[in-house]
């Protein structure tokens, strides 16, 4: 690195009504600065609606002794990288004398840990969620505090569930007890949040007007920095720059698909794309781009609202998730099902394979990731928020046992794997919801 200056880590490319952040480059970083450049740790929060087929997503064994489940298979390829938990309970998704509604409940208590007051007026309340515990303590040292996305609309006014509010089963991220965080569903919104910044009216009309590439608009300051690197940090940019292109073209594609498809009389709101499978994808590599630049550590992505009803064409299922999930021990009901939770999984896999190809120091961004998948939700047709279904990938800056299943005591609480969770990112808390001690079985 010798004859290239230092590059400071907050180095942002700026452009006509647009900031770029940059991956870990090795020009960040000094001798004197190793500790200070150490890469930082995430963590994603992944939602998933109507719980699971439990017997075919449980894993057989435990420790470093267990065997792939059927919808789990997938993911085997990082099993180095993972654990998976059974046994974790959200005791206060369940209904405490509250009656019906435990998709919603399952929802509003997935990282708050708290019982949701049940109303479907304004008076909403539950709880503070893990991500935003997070982003309160270390949001300032991001961009963005936190990320928060999702691929279904949501609102938060109405009855959406046997009388709660529509605002605990859209949203999973809760900034105060009484102020849900709202996802953006729409990618080029999401883009726009990670990459552009603050502008005018007339900015933004004439920048949408041309359409230019956000590298477009950063290439004079881009051109500038390249000729301060090094070649190792000028092959690293120049696959950053590819991987933001080419993002840039799919939301373009996506777009211009979802134009030409809609019927005259009905607008499509926001662009997004008709197709379930790029949508998911999409939003997932925004997350990981979100992570590589450092623009944010924390994040939740609800891959569904609360009771989702969606159909799945791509695995041969017409009929909606939740009518499924009371599926009442139906064999056919519960063959669709698998194949829903299964797709799911291969998606979540393909992102941590994102993650791991994108290098960070001397190991991959995904080493530097706690990424949670899972849901509020055990058992969908019997309404449990007992034995969630749990995975959370990456190693937490090399702090945390992967390669294992961990097979909790039964009713312990989710929200003792959260206060472990904070502790690594250097927002610790003493407790979260109903929890009793961390989870120490990750410990290194």
């Amino acid at each position: 690195m010798s004859g290239f200056k230092t590059i400071p880590r907050r180095t942002f490319l700026q452009g006509l009504g647009a900031t770029m952040g940059l991956p870990l480059l090795d020009g960040m970083q000094t001798a004197q600065a190793a500790a200070a450049a150490t890469p930082p740790v995430r963590a994603a929060f992944v939602f998933f609606p109507n719980g699971a087929i439990m017997p075919s997503w449980k894993p057989t064994g435990e420790g470093t002794d267990y065997q792939f489940s059927e919808t789990l298979k997938p993911l085997e390829p990082f099993r180095s990288e993972l654990n998976i938990f059974t046994g974790l309970a959200q005791d206060n998704g369940r209904a405490k004398g509250d009656g019906p509604g435990d998709h919603a409940r399952c929802a509003a208590s997935y990282l708050t840990g708290a019982h949701p007051v049940k109303t479907s007026g304004a008076n909403i309340k539950v709880g503070v969620s893990v991500d935003q515990v997070a982003a309160q303590q270390i949001g300032k040292r991001t961009r963005l505090p936190s990320l928060e996305i999702g691929i279904e609309r949501g609102r938060n006014a109405g009855n959406c569930d046997s009388g709660y509010s529509c605002a605990y089963s859209s949203n999973v991220a809760w900034k105060t007890a009484t102020t849900p965080v709202a996802k953006e569903i729409n990618p080029r919104a999401v883009f726009g949040r990670l990459f552009g910044s603050e502008e005018d009216a007339q900015v933004r009309k004439r920048r949408n007007r041309i359409r230019k590439s956000i590298l477009d608009l950063v290439a004079a300051d881009a051109k500038r920095l390249q000729k301060t690197l090094g070649s190792n940090d000028k092959a690293k940019l120049d696959e950053y720059f590819t991987s933001v292109r080419e993002i840039e073209q799919r939301i373009a594609r996506a777009e211009q698909d979802a134009q030409q498809r809609r019927p005259k009389d009905v607008k499509v709101p926001g662009n997004t794309p008709r197709d379930l499978t790029k949508h998911v994808n999409l939003m997932y590599d925004l997350l990981a781009l979100a992570f590589q630049t450092d623009t944010t550590r924390v994040s939740t992505y609800m891959l569904g609202n609360a009771g989702s009803n969606r159909t799945y064409p791509m695995v041969d299922v017409n009929a909606g998730w939740h009518s499924l999930s009371h599926h009442r021990k139906e064999q056919p009901k519960i063959d669709q099902l698998k194949r829903i939770d299964k797709w799911h999984v291969e998606q979540f896999a393909r992102f941590l394979h994102k993650l791991q190809g994108i290098k960070e120091g001397d190991g991959t961004l995904l080493d530097n990731c706690m990424i949670m998948y899972g849901s509020g939700l055990g058992d969908g047709n019997a309404h449990t928020h007992h034995d969630l279904p749990i995975v959370v990938a990456g190693r937490g800056g090399r702090t945390m046992q992967t390669g294992r299943c961990v097979v909790a005591k039964e009713e312990r609480p989710l929200n003792d794997l959260f206060l472990s969770m904070l502790d690594r990112l250097d927002a610790e808390v003493e407790s979260i919801g109903d929890s009793k001690q961390r989870l120490t079985e990750i410990d290194v």
